[in-house]
């Protein structure tokens, strides 16, 4: 049975998900558990407040949800943190007073604009911009990592002019190799994000390719999640999991309680 460990609700920006209503799905899908992964976006431009979280109330209802369904599925209680170099020491603090299960590092925001508007790609050509995305993942590496996976790797391309048409692991192995290598030397895992499937991609994020390669390098944590942000994207194409790990060079996943890794055969 596999878990769901990257998903969003009404405490996120970009979502009005009941977390109840999440939880319900994820049982009805049969999933052994789930970790809850909002958002937190602290300088996000244009609407700083956009992905804020009141971490109370958030503690509260995650809490809440533990007790309710504790005889039907685990329920971790996680953060998707969006990285920007500057904000290193704001999340720093932050994991000092927060008891976190699972940290999530993600790239939204590259040198003040995030890839999901047309405006990151004006004036550029596509691998121009896929690039830069590529190389301020290394920005953020060197200036936090206190993390524990790197999330959705190769997010820029879900929303590129052309999206995954024209890009490849190839054309970028020279820095996506060293974002891998510098994650391995610090310890720390990527996930199997399946929201590819969602956007059209055929793939997940980051690629097979790219999958496979930290496996090669080295690397052991793998995490996986749908990156849902409504009930009915919970577990997303979750049939091709076992496949895809496996493919990889992975027999389990990994999931994170108290910021500890379990290793869980697929």
């Amino acid at each position: 049975m596999l878990w769901d460990t990257h998903m969003h609700t009404h405490f996120s920006g970009d979502s009005d998900a009941d977390p109840a209503a999440m939880v319900h799905s994820a049982i009805a899908k049969n999933l052994a558990g789930i970790c809850i992964t909002d958002h937190l976006d602290y300088d996000y431009p244009d609407e700083p407040d956009l992905f804020t979280i009141d971490f109370v109330q958030y503690k509260k209802e995650i809490g809440q949800l533990q007790t309710d369904f504790s005889d039907s599925i685990k329920i971790n209680h996680g953060i998707e943190l969006g990285l920007q170099p500057h904000l290193a020491k704001k999340h720093h603090d932050l994991l000092q007073t927060e008891d976190f299960d699972f940290v999530i590092g993600s790239s939204h925001v590259v040198h003040g604009i995030d890839p999901y508007y047309p405006a990151y790609y004006e004036g550029r050509t596509e691998e121009t911009a896929y690039r830069e995305y590529f190389e301020s993942i290394l920005e953020n590496i060197a200036a936090f990592n206190e993390f524990d996976v790197y999330g959705h790797i190769d997010y820029v391309v879900r929303y590129g002019p052309n999206k995954n048409a024209d890009y490849s692991y190839e054309k970028f192995k020279d820095v996506i190799d060293e974002i891998l290598r510098q994650l391995i030397d610090r310890g720390k895992g990527i996930e199997m994000n399946m929201a590819g499937f969602k956007y059209g991609l055929r793939h997940p994020n980051p690629t097979e390719e790219i999958l496979h390669r930290y496996r090669e390098l080295g690397g052991e944590i793998i995490t996986v999640g749908a990156d849902g942000h409504a009930p009915d994207q919970i577990a997303w194409d979750f049939e091709k999991v076992p496949g895809l790990l496996k493919a990889a060079g992975f027999d389990y996943f990994t999931v994170f309680t108290k910021r500890k890794p379990e290793f869980i055969p697929v």
